[in-house]
């Protein structure tokens, strides 16, 4: 007796061990989110709560680590009526680090590299725990229409921004048409 009743707890401790596994897989993901996460869900609310003009922002798929992005380039600039895509990737200790913001639409613009990378202070050293992403989009979006040639990415760009304003804004308004219409 006292082995079937071993034998039996042992099926009872299969079941158990069972619907412990089963409720840990579906616990740990819906309410379980780290310290960043959490920053980013607020972030997410505020963000659609009270979005920057002219920007969207979201996870892509389910990974809240990396969102995507879009601005309407500002009437009155070269970029002007362009539909620009970013990603947006935050690391895993933001909001201490600064998150990465890549443009996957190509950009004339002396703060982005070849690759789409934005070059600019508050995704640097300039960047403290208290800014958000409305206001990393804030930024992106200012300077598309204040470019900082002094602290450029693409030196030859910015060397063409400041002695020949007219040409520059005429490429940077080509490749507008050319890749963000």
């Amino acid at each position: 007796m006292m082995l079937s009743g071993g034998g039996g707890g042992g099926g009872g401790g299969g079941r158990s061990s069972s619907t412990s596994s089963s409720s840990t897989s579906s616990w740990a993901p819906t309410t379980w989110v780290s310290a960043s996460g959490k920053r980013i869900q607020r972030e997410m609310v505020e963000l659609n709560n009270d979005p920057p003009p002219h920007c969207s922002a979201g996870p892509k798929g389910d990974n809240l680590y990396h969102w995507i992005a879009t601005i309407i380039g500002t009437a009155g600039t070269p970029y002007q009526g362009g539909i620009f895509f970013l990603d947006i990737i935050f690391p895993t200790d933001y909001p201490f680090k600064p998150p990465q913001v890549i443009f996957k639409t190509r950009i004339y613009h002396c703060n982005v590299d070849p690759e789409g990378h934005v070059s600019m202070g508050i995704l640097k050293d300039g960047w403290s725990p208290a800014l958000t992403i409305t206001k990393v989009l804030f930024a992106v979006r200012s300077i598309m229409t204040n470019p900082d040639p002094y602290n450029a990415a693409v030196p030859g760009i910015a060397h063409l921004y400041l002695g020949d304003r007219a040409k520059h804004d005429d490429i940077a308004a080509e490749c507008t048409v050319r890749f963000a219409k």
